[in-house]
Order: C-alpha cells, then sequence, then structure tokens
C-alpha cells in the first residue's frame, strides 16, 4: 500500500476511535461536577484541559507501543496473516459495538460494568486537582481499550510501513482526531456552551453514533482486507 492509503487507514481508524463516548461521558461529568460546586471557570477549563492532556498522552502510548510490536514482530511490511487477524477483530468489534454499546436504558449510559461505572464516577466527584483529572483522562482511555483496540491495531499496522518522515505526522494526525470530541467539548464549555445542551445532543444522536462506529470498522476492514490481504495474493498469483 502506498502512503496515501496507508494514511487514509490511520485517518479512518481515528474517526473510528472518535466515535467511541467514555472519554467524552467522564469529560461531560467532570465540568458538570465542577461547575455544580461552583468552581471557578479557570479551575474548570483548567481540569477539562488536564482530562484532555491525559486522553491524548495515553493515546499516543497505546498507538506508539501497538507500532512497535508490529515492527518487533513483523518489520516495516506486517504479513497479510497479521492483517485478516486485525480484519477479523475488526469484524467482532462492530458486531459488538452495534448490539451493546449503548445500555438499553435511556440516556446515554455505556456498556461498562456497573462497578467500574461507579468507580470512575466517585473518582470523578473527589476530582480537584488537574494532577487527579490528567490521570482520569490516562483511565478512560485505558478503560475502553476492548472497542479501541481495532482502530489502534489498524493504524499501528499502517505507521510501521509509512517512511520514517511520516511517521509522526501520522502519530500526531490520529491523536487529534481520536481526541477531537474532546477537545471540542472543551471548546465549547469555555465558550459558555450549557452541559444539558451537548448531553441532550448525545442522547438524541446516539443510535446514530452507534450504528455509524460499528459500520466504520466493518468498511475499514473490508478496505484492509482487500487492500492488504487479496492484493498481494492476486498479485502473487499474476506473477
Amino acid at each position: 500500500m502506498n502512503a496515501i492509503t496507508l494514511i487514509a487507514i490511520i485517518a479512518l481508524a481515528a474517526l473510528i476511535h472518535a466515535s467511541f463516548q467514555l472519554g467524552v461521558s467522564m469529560l461531560t461529568l467532570l465540568s458538570g461536577h465542577a461547575l455544580g460546586t461552583k468552581a471557578r471557570h479557570r479551575k474548570v477549563m483548567n481540569l477539562m484541559s488536564s482530562f484532555t492532556l491525559g486522553a491524548m498522552v495515553m493515546t499516543a502510548l497505546l498507538l506508539s507501543t501497538v507500532a512497535y510490536l508490529a515492527f518487533a514482530f513483523y518489520g516495516t511490511f506486517p504479513s497479510p496473516l497479521a492483517w485478516a487477524i486485525a480484519c477479523g477483530i475488526m469484524g467482532g468489534i462492530g458486531v459488538a459495538v452495534w448490539i451493546f454499546y449503548y445500555r438499553s436504558s435511556t440516556g446515554t449510559a455505556l456498556w461498562i460494568p456497573r462497578p467500574l461505572a461507579h468507580m470512575l464516577h466517585y473518582r470523578i466527584k473527589s476530582t480537584e486537582y488537574a494532577a487527579e483529572a490528567f490521570s482520569l483522562g490516562l483511565t478512560g482511555v485505558l478503560a475502553e481499550i476492548v472497542f479501541i483496540i481495532a482502530p489502534l491495531l489498524a493504524a499501528g499496522f499502517s505507521l510501521v510501513q509509512l517512511p520514517h518522515y511520516l511517521q509522526p505526522v501520522g502519530m500526531i494526525m490520529y491523536v487529534l482526531i481520536a481526541t477531537t470530541p474532546l477537545l471540542v467539548i472543551t471548546t465549547l464549555i469555555g465558550g459558555g456552551h450549557r452541559i444539558s445542551r451537548i448531553q441532550k445532543w448525545r442522547e438524541n444522536n446516539k443510535r446514530f453514533m452507534q450504528v455509524a462506529a460499528g459500520s466504520a470498522l466493518f468498511v475499514l476492514g473490508f478496505f484492509i482486507y482487500v487492500n492488504a490481504v487479496l492484493a498481494p495474493m492476486w498479485l502473487q498469483g499474476a506473477l
């Protein structure tokens, strides 16, 4: 695959990552609690910015880890079998997103087990300092690893195939796109928009986001399978 195709895969994988909502839920809860305690606007923004930075750092670390492991096992060209396994994971996670990413209840309750949800809610309520918000950002990304591993695999395998001078570009692009919802919400709250309006939009569009995320995983998996698995087989047969 050429550099343009690899960059396109990284961009689509990052968009899929961005469609998952645990980090957004945690950020809105964090800001809502801070505003509810009559915290100063500067403190609210500091907490939200620290949370977003933590999410960006953990996203970059996870992507770097996947890319490093891919390079350690396969060098700069992951095998068609590795790509096929990654595509299978994308398909399986796509089905899981369709079925149970959002709970059937009203609101925007997610798939996560209730004990974990209660623990995160407690930590959010007790967060008062930027360092705590930063650690929450790290935790939010890790807690959703079961879903984001699919786009991370696609992006990590693509990164190692890029020329060296484009690899930092691909990394930065993935992190920025994947955390765009957090950046947007932080900007909106900083600009004076109400959290209730953001939550209302999320609730009204949650089924669309759920279907879109699952479908995008299938599209990405199919595109990669054709270009990274079938194309080399066809080329080898032609030769």
